[in-house]
């Protein structure tokens, strides 16, 4: 795995920062995972698990590419647009509330808080946009960010966009992620990128030697010295 195109110098100081939602903020990941594999058990063991271990190994992805891949490559079941939405439906219906009811990744409402004055926050995820905002509105997290963005678009999508609307220096943004689609986004947009650590992306990430954090007290302590809160 290569590392992240900007190199953390002792001068970096960060004044943005985009989230990750899922294993990030919340510790939500394994609810996810649970409501795939319930839906695909009814195909035999075979499927389900199939299902669970490309999810696992593609976090951050749309439920509506996945539900594509899964019928049509999985299944040989080609799926429509109405059927690729009454899954995802039936998706937001088993994890909603465990998702508004998980626990938070420690420290991260407490970091999200300290800071709010000082940074500039944005939240990027795979979760669509329209549930992400139900989700943040619940957990009284929404005011903390200038804009809350999920699917259809993709990471790579918006960071790109929010770069350009707000004339965001890519040297003065970090990206926290636990999926590779986060990395991705982050080469992608030549931005800093932190690593959530956790025993489902232990495997993908296993040749990653760039900044990482296991709670948001230990990313502090690791970045204090280029918040801007420090200037």
């Amino acid at each position: 795995m290569k590392k992240t195109s900007i190199i953390l110098g002792k001068n970096t100081k960060f004044k943005n920062i985009f989230f990750d939602f899922d294993g990030v903020i919340a510790e939500s990941v394994s609810a996810k995972t649970e409501a795939f594999r319930d839906l695909y058990l009814p195909y035999g063991k075979s499927i389900a698990d199939k299902v669970e271990l490309h999810h696992t190994r593609h976090g951050g992805v749309s439920r509506y590419e996945k539900f594509k891949i899964y019928h049509e490559e999985f299944l040989n079941t080609p799926i429509s647009q109405d059927g690729i939405e009454e899954l995802a439906q039936q998706f937001s219906d088993l994890v909603l509330n465990k998702v508004i009811n998980s626990d938070e990744v420690k420290g991260a409402e407490y970091f999200i808080k300290k800071y709010a004055s000082k940074l500039k926050y944005w939240i990027i995820t795979g979760t669509p946009t329209t549930e992400i905002k139900v989700i943040t509105d619940k957990r009284n997290l929404t005011d903390y960010f200038i804009g809350i963005h999920g699917s259809p678009k993709n990471k790579k999508y918006w960071t790109e966009y929010l770069i350009g609307k707000h004339q965001l220096k890519r040297e003065e943004t970090l990206f926290l992620g636990d999926a590779t689609t986060d990395y991705d986004a982050a080469l992608f947009s030549n931005l800093h990128f932190a690593l959530r650590e956790n025993e489902e992306n232990e495997y993908l990430f296993k040749d990653y030697h760039g900044l990482k954090f296991i709670d948001f007290y230990q990313l502090e302590k690791s970045i204090k010295n280029h918040l801007t809160h420090n200037n």
